[in-house]
């Protein structure tokens, strides 16, 4: 067995072990007595590349030419690059902008001259200020292109807005007449059929051939609900039943119009019949 660098194997004695009275040409015989020199072989190519990828960079800095390099200390580092010997560069002068001389605007007094015993001479107040600035003075100059923006007054301005006293009517006091009367969604014959076939006659105690009557008022609401039903006439017992079946019939009202709106109005409703 040849003990040298690359074909030494410590655990080979474990592989003929292993392998004994086996078919040693097999593959994993082989691959496991080869491994240690192939992790040895994979050991220096590496170290190899990684030696060429370390000096290729200083022999092509090699091949450059030289500069000088001015460091500050800090983390940025400055070139000096050699600036050619047969160019010379001269700085560019700074352009002097000469300031822009003062000119004078025009302006316009609008101040009236007070009264005095010896007036000056008054000067006319020109009305027309739109090419000159407003001033206590009034003095020449350089007309200036609209100084100062005219305001146009309304003639409405100190106007009052007129104040309607037209008293609003209260939604929820019942007028005495309307424009349109309110009216049962599906006819007033529609919901006095209702109430005929509702109508318990068994609760109300009555002589045979008798006719009973009641007027049934009550109020129908701005929503078209129906409130404050109640029945007046001679039996008490119909007048009972009347607000009963009058209170749980089911449907909305159209409500009354006053002036395009929906208001609040009372409504009479008869009632007859009579018992066998």
């Amino acid at each position: 067995m040849n003990k040298n660098f690359f074909t030494r194997d410590e655990h080979q004695a474990l592989n003929e072990i292993i392998f004994q009275n086996r078919n040693k040409e097999y593959g994993a015989y082989a691959l496991r007595n080869e491994a240690n020199t192939m992790l040895k072989k994979a050991l220096f190519v590496g170290v190899a590349l990684f030696a060429v990828v370390a000096i290729v960079p200083l022999l092509v800095s090699q091949f450059k030419g030289e500069h000088h390099v001015i460091s500050d200390g800090g983390t940025a580092i400055l070139i000096d690059l050699e600036r050619p010997k047969d160019q010379n560069v001269e700085k560019q002068k700074p352009i002097v902008v000469p300031p822009k001389p003062d000119v004078p605007l025009k302006t316009q007094s609008l101040t009236p001259p007070e009264p005095t015993r010896n007036p000056p001479v008054e000067t006319t107040i020109n009305q027309k200020v739109d090419d000159a600035i407003i001033s206590t003075v009034t003095t020449p100059g350089q007309a200036v292109t609209n100084p100062n923006q005219n305001i146009g007054v309304s003639s409405d301005v100190g106007t009052k807005p007129a104040i309607d006293n037209t008293p609003k009517p209260d939604l929820n006091v019942i007028p005495t007449s309307v424009d349109v009367e309110a009216n049962f969604n599906g006819g007033i014959e529609g919901f006095r059929s209702k109430v005929l076939n509702n109508f318990d006659t068994s609760v109300v105690t009555s002589e045979s051939g008798e006719i009973v009557k009641a007027v049934v008022t009550f109020v129908v609401e701005r929503d078209g609900s129906i409130s404050n039903i109640k029945a007046s006439g001679v039996n008490a017992d119909f007048n009972k039943e009347a607000e009963k079946v009058i209170k749980n019939i089911k449907g909305k009202w159209n409500p009354a119009k006053l002036g395009g709106q929906n208001v609040r109005s009372y409504f009479k409703f008869p009632i007859s019949m009579q018992f066998e």
